[in-house]
């Protein structure tokens, strides 16, 4: 686990992100916090502790903290993006205005929630595929919240995993529903070899052996094995093999797959198990945000007034 620089954040990806963090505050915020305006002075601070309630894998901390420094507050710390904790452990603290916190506090531990719930996932799947396929890749989908694709993604990378397709400029994938109007699965990929950039990755959906045998005989990048059962797979996996191609296709299995089959899927010899599970039906790690006033209350400064 740990930091993954597969997908570092520059100066320029920080600042669109921040952008949507910014969406996120103003949709929850509206016109003002009226609960916290009719009983928080504004003169009062206190200490956000984001706290989490049970074990997992952290993701989001470090966006959160450079968005929480834009707006003008001094993050005392943060937990790295894919740091594995226990329960009770502080992933994130910021001192600031009372009611700016209150404010913050619900779109920042939603994201986070979120974030963090797929990174555990993503961590526990890839324990569980790796101890009878240590090469293997646990891969994310394009199975993800509207609008909030790169924040699932990087929670993917921050358990470990691999994001796949951002988009569908990525890469090429021939999905069923394009060869049931193009049929063909050799005219297919040789079509797209001619017509998309060298650059591109082709990879084609197939469910049965023997068009997986014909997309690797075709020359596919990649073959993507779709509802099949370990065992089926097992078969493709030799099979392909048996063609003793120069270069074989990178070969990977989706549809259905859970923490409960993941390593059955893995023992076959697969490359990559691509499960929308991991950002279609996220289960949020239990956050909470601990506020805690200071005595007193703070100037602009930060120095007490007592």
């Amino acid at each position: 686990m740990g930091k993954d620089n597969r997908f570092p954040l520059n100066p320029i990806q920080k600042q669109l992100l921040i952008r949507h963090l910014h969406a996120m505050l103003e949709e929850d915020l509206g016109f003002g916090d009226i609960t916290t305006q009719a009983l928080i002075p504004s003169n009062h601070w206190a200490q956000a502790r984001f706290v989490s309630r049970q074990a997992g894998v952290v993701a989001g901390t470090e966006i959160v903290a450079e968005f929480l420094g834009k707006l003008g507050f001094e993050v005392v710390r943060y937990l790295s993006d894919g740091t594995a904790i226990e329960r009770d452990s502080t992933i994130l603290e910021v001192p600031g205005p009372a009611a700016s916190l209150l404010a913050l506090e619900r779109p920042l531990l939603n994201l986070l929630m979120r974030m963090s719930g797929i990174a555990s996932l993503t961590a526990a799947m890839i324990k569980a595929a790796r101890k009878s396929n240590p090469n293997v890749r646990i891969a994310a989908t394009r199975k993800t919240a509207p609008l909030l694709r790169v924040f699932d993604k990087l929670a993917v990378i921050a358990g470990g995993g691999d994001p796949h397709r951002w988009r569908l400029d990525d890469a090429v994938l021939i999905k069923d529903n394009h060869l049931t109007i193009t049929e063909d699965i050799t005219e297919a990929i040789k079509t797209v070899r001619q017509q998309v950039s060298f650059t591109k990755l082709i990879e084609i959906e197939v469910c049965t052996q023997k068009d997986a045998v014909k997309a690797a005989k075709a020359g596919a990048d990649a073959i993507l094995l779709d509802n099949m059962t370990p065992g089926l797979v097992s078969k493709v996996v030799k099979a392909i093999k048996r063609l003793r191609l120069k270069k074989p296709p990178i070969i990977e299995v989706s549809g259905n797959i859970t923490i409960d089959t993941v390593a059955d899927y893995a023992a076959t010899g697969v490359d990559v198990i691509s499960a929308g599970v991991l950002t279609h039906s996220v289960k949020a790690l239990d956050l909470s945000v601990d506020l805690i006033p200071f005595t007193g209350s703070l100037d602009k400064g930060g120095s007490s007034t007592e």
